[in-house]
């Protein structure tokens, strides 16, 4: 049952034009646009080996938060998902198969971003076993963040604040733009932000050829945990 949920999922999410220009479209345009155009200056090195593991970490919020909150939001809003409660599929089913369905939409992402990166003359390095952490770790913070904002709010609410959200973690994340371009005191606070662990530590590794980045793999996992945790108990479902 929880195959079959997973599979259907994936098929709406993929045939939904929407869905598809938050997760594939933009982060698509975003790598090709800033890696050919000198528009910011991402430091020393060529500018694809700097955004190509922002995008990454772009594309894992796009589809675990983004995209995720406002499904969610309206299948709430419209009683699906209190249908689905009804069902032999039990909630947590339900939720498990949302997870693969964002895990699956995930691999594809990475693929494609990851072939049209090569092409573009990226040369990542680094441990796979730490990026494959990295994008666990993150796909599980912005799911439970996600969840979060669509079982609390109305999902007009939820179109809005995941949008917005997505716009502004964009900019200030690190994804783009390089922290150092921030204030001092900014920079403090924007490093704490799940995005910025995110695409920093995907950074370190495939850019810099660093080891396991532990202290963003700390801050990815106390938003996981916190973002679950809060989901588990504040999701209403109706």
């Amino acid at each position: 049952m929880i195959g079959a949920q997973a599979a259907l999922e994936t098929k709406m999410l993929l045939r939904n034009g929407e869905q598809l220009l938050l997760t594939v479209v933009i982060p698509t345009l975003l790598l090709v646009l800033f890696s050919s155009v000198d528009i910011i200056d991402t430091g020393k090195g060529e500018a694809i080996d700097f955004l190509a593991p922002g995008i990454l970490a772009l594309a894992v919020m796009s589809t675990a938060f983004t995209g995720q909150a406002i499904g969610t939001g309206f299948e709430r809003r419209y009683g699906v998902l209190k249908r689905l409660a009804t069902s032999p599929l039990p909630r947590w089913g339900l939720m498990t198969a949302k997870t693969v369905s964002v895990l699956v939409t995930e691999i594809l992402q990475v693929v494609l971003l990851t072939v049209i990166a090569f092409a573009l003359g990226w040369s990542p390095h680094g441990n796979p076993f730490a990026v494959l952490l990295l994008l666990i770790l993150g796909t599980a913070a912005f799911s439970g963040l996600g969840l979060l904002m669509a079982g609390t709010l109305k999902a007009e609410a939820t179109l809005a604040a995941a949008n917005l959200v997505f716009l502004l973690l964009l900019v200030g994340g690190g994804v783009v733009v390089p922290l150092d371009k921030f204030p001092s005191g900014a920079q403090d606070v924007l490093a704490l932000l799940p995005i910025t662990a995110l695409s920093d530590g995907l950074r370190d590794v495939l850019q810099h050829g660093a080891g396991m980045p532990w202290g963003n793999l700390g801050i990815l996992a106390v938003w996981a945990a916190g973002g679950l945790a809060a989901a588990g108990k504040f999701f209403r479902w109706e």
